[in-house]
């Protein structure tokens, strides 16, 4: 594959989309996600070839794996993005000069999107179906672990585009090898923007290597302060659902921090964990609060290097604090700025929290795990940012676009 024409040819199609209106885009949209249920055994099987080579106990697995229910909700995300209003040709703002001038703001497309990801094949139909609404056209560069996933998803999409007589290069996957990563980093006069989701790791070589701008959709090093006014019953809930729910997405709760007063409830707070085998490395105080009350094989001492770490595993660290100040200031150390929450029933102290908490999403009384676009009302999501240019958080529809000048005249001049 001769990268630098398939670029051309994505660039060239990113223009002929131009001309296609919201109805039709809407469409072809549902047309995907009928063909995603229709080929859903086509699916599973290629998916299969692609968890045949992981170690089921890699915690990427579950990332990994599709399946028929897993399929529906995709499709159903497809048909949802259909339903929301176009993000395009929208008037931000709108003035007439002293002289006469119109001038206005409108959301535009970008044009052509790349988005590398490691092992989530759901990305493929995501950032697809994401860019369509938006006028946008995208380059995928997926992970060897997903390959025959991505490829599978991929001819489905080509399939239904051929159907409609679109051109299928809106929408090309690379070849799943380094090469194609440094080449789609350097693409510049082809690509306008480039998404990583994936590890830190990933997203850090991304940000250091590319030469087209990059939106950063970070790593979740995600906390929950449990405060000295906070519901145990209520928080127990949280912090297993923050923590288990999905333990290898970037909203999965990383550490728990407890106020030094309520260390008596830390083990109910973490009953539930122990059901699903979460390893919970503590420091002195909780430590000596769990020993006899949760599995001793499942408690560890923390470290240093337990804090700021993103486990993507049945893992959690826990930190003692002896007030809601030195709370804020470990988030403030350690946080990647993703989500971060307080579990309080003190409600100047959840204000307080939000306020001075520096993340995409911070939540009082309700679990990490719902930093997502689709839980949002967005459709479904390109990816959660964590930087502060240009897009916050869940990045949707309105996210992938951006904006161009339109000024009306009637002859004038400038002096």
């Amino acid at each position: 594959m001769n990268l630098h024409e398939t670029f051309a040819a994505v660039q060239n199609a990113s223009h002929k989309l131009l001309a296609l209106s919201d109805k039709e885009i809407n469409h072809i949209l549902l047309a995907i996600a009928d063909a995603a249920i229709q080929h859903t055994a086509f699916i599973l099987d290629e998916n299969r070839k692609d968890l045949e080579r992981m170690n089921p106990a890699d915690p990427k697995y579950d990332r990994l794996k599709l399946t028929e229910a897993r399929l529906r909700d995709i499709a159903a995300d497809i048909r949802n993005v259909a339903s929301l209003p176009s993000p395009l040709g929208r008037i931000l703002k709108q003035n007439i000069l002293p002289n006469g001038l119109k001038i206005k703001r409108v959301s535009v497309p970008f044009g052509v999107i790349g988005t590398i990801y490691e092992a989530r094949p759901n990305v493929s139909f995501d950032v697809f179906s994401l860019c369509l609404k938006s006028g946008n056209a995208c380059i995928l560069k997926g992970g060897s672990d997903a390959d025959y996933s991505n490829r599978a998803i991929v001819s489905i999409i080509h399939g239904v585009l051929e159907h409609f007589n679109i051109d299928t290069h809106i929408v090309e996957l690379l070849p799943a090898d380094r090469e194609a990563t440094a080449e789609l980093l350097h693409a510049n006069g082809y690509v306008d923007l480039i998404i990583p989701r994936g590890s830190s790791g990933l997203i850090n070589f991304v940000r250091r290597n590319a030469t087209i701008p990059v939106i950063e959709t970070g790593a979740g090093v995600c906390h929950a302060f449990f405060d000295h006014y906070g519901d145990a019953t209520m928080g127990a809930a949280i912090i297993n659902n923050a923590k288990t729910r999905r333990v290898s997405v970037c909203n999965a709760l990383d550490c728990l921090i407890i106020d030094l007063g309520r260390l008596a409830d830390l083990p109910g707070l973490c009953q539930p964990l122990h059901q699903n085998n979460v390893v919970i490395y503590a420091d002195r105080p909780a430590y000596m609060a769990l020993q006899g009350k949760y599995p001793a094989g499942l408690l560890q001492p923390a470290t240093e290097e337990c804090y700021g770490k993103e486990f993507l595993d049945y893992k959690m660290a826990v930190k003692t604090v002896t007030s809601m100040q030195e709370a804020m200031a470990h988030i403030r150390k350690y946080s990647s700025k993703h989500s971060e929450c307080i579990i309080t029933e003190d409600h100047a102290r959840g204000e307080l929290f939000c306020r001075e908490v520096d993340a995409a999403c911070v939540y009082v009384n309700a679990p990490t795990s719902f930093t997502d676009g689709a839980q949002f009302g967005l459709g479904a999501e390109i990816g959660i940012s964590t930087q502060k240019l240009h897009a916050r958080g869940p990045m949707a529809l309105e996210e992938i676009t951006t904006y161009k000048w339109i000024i009306e005249g009637n002859g004038q001049t400038r002096d």
